[in-house]
């Protein structure tokens, strides 16, 4: 199988992130993924160039400072406490993220086109979704969805997934475009687990003759990055909630999430994601 794809802590990590996934480093050309932990009282800078950018606190609160425009983001004490607020930081930008009491935050990124202006995202608007059903029941918090917030290319998501069930299933694809049925996107998968010592498991199997190819434990800081294949289920440990933040982006010049199901499992119930 191709081991690649599997993003464990720290593979990544560098002065500046304790995770970092550039379309340079996942070998394609949109999406991106960054972790930054602050000590309480520490700031972070950084420079967007020609991605879009959203601040999402995973764990604390902080101030996100772009070009003059201050957001305070209350955050959540863990991605397990519910949803948060976010800052979007366009590109060709400078910001700053200062946090007093110190946490961590991902910074989910895209290449784009359009220069959009910096903008607040409520904890209250962000649209929650009871998903599945029985063993496949799950939460989907669509802070940057499609329809949900404007972005240029980005587009992301949270998922929760309760102990022992299964989520992103039924297996789909989103690897070519096909007008009105699919649509091209790179994603990542970053995971957190609920709990010590908790763990899960994500496949991504092939589309095509020599398409991407893993089947992977995951635990709390690990990536898994998806550039074709079929896709689920994400499975999570008994007893142990499993949280993952999807982070897409393509070349399409509409921004949509549109998406195949795998034929063979196609009347599986419990929907997607």
């Amino acid at each position: 199988m191709t081991t690649n794809l599997y993003v464990p802590q720290g593979a990544t990590s560098g002065p500046q992130y304790v995770l970092d996934i550039d379309p340079e480093r996942a070998g394609w050309t949109y999406s991106s993924l960054r972790i930054v932990e602050l000590a309480p009282g520490g700031t972070h800078t950084f420079t967007t160039g020609d991605s879009e950018w959203i601040v999402l606190p995973l764990g604390g609160a902080c101030t996100v400072e772009i070009e003059g425009k201050e957001f305070q983001l209350l955050g959540r004490e863990s991605v397990f406490a519910g949803v948060t607020d976010f800052a979007y930081v366009p590109r060709d930008a400078r910001a700053q993220i200062a946090s007093g009491a110190g946490g961590r935050f991902a910074l989910a990124g895209a290449k784009c086109e359009r220069r959009l202006p910096a903008r607040y995202g409520p904890a209250p608007e962000v649209p929650v979704e009871d998903r599945g059903s029985g063993n496949c029941a799950r939460q989907v918090r669509n802070f940057a969805s499609a329809d949900a917030f404007d972005c240029d290319k980005l587009i992301a998501v949270e998922v929760i997934t309760p102990g022992g069930n299964w989520s992103s299933y039924p297996p789909h694809k989103h690897d070519e475009n096909r007008p009105g049925a699919e649509t091209e996107l790179e994603e990542i998968y970053y995971f957190e687990i609920d709990g010590p010592n908790g763990f899960g498991y994500q496949r991504v199997f092939p589309s095509r003759v020599g398409g991407s190819d893993v089947l992977a434990e995951v635990r709390t800081g690990d990536a898994v990055l998806v550039p074709d294949g079929w896709h689920g289920p994400s499975v999570a440990q008994p007893g142990h909630a499993m949280y993952y933040l999807n982070v897409m982006a393509g070349p399409g010049q509409e921004r949509q999430w549109r998406i195949c199901f795998h034929p063979d499992h196609v009347e599986s119930t419990g929907g997607y994601r």
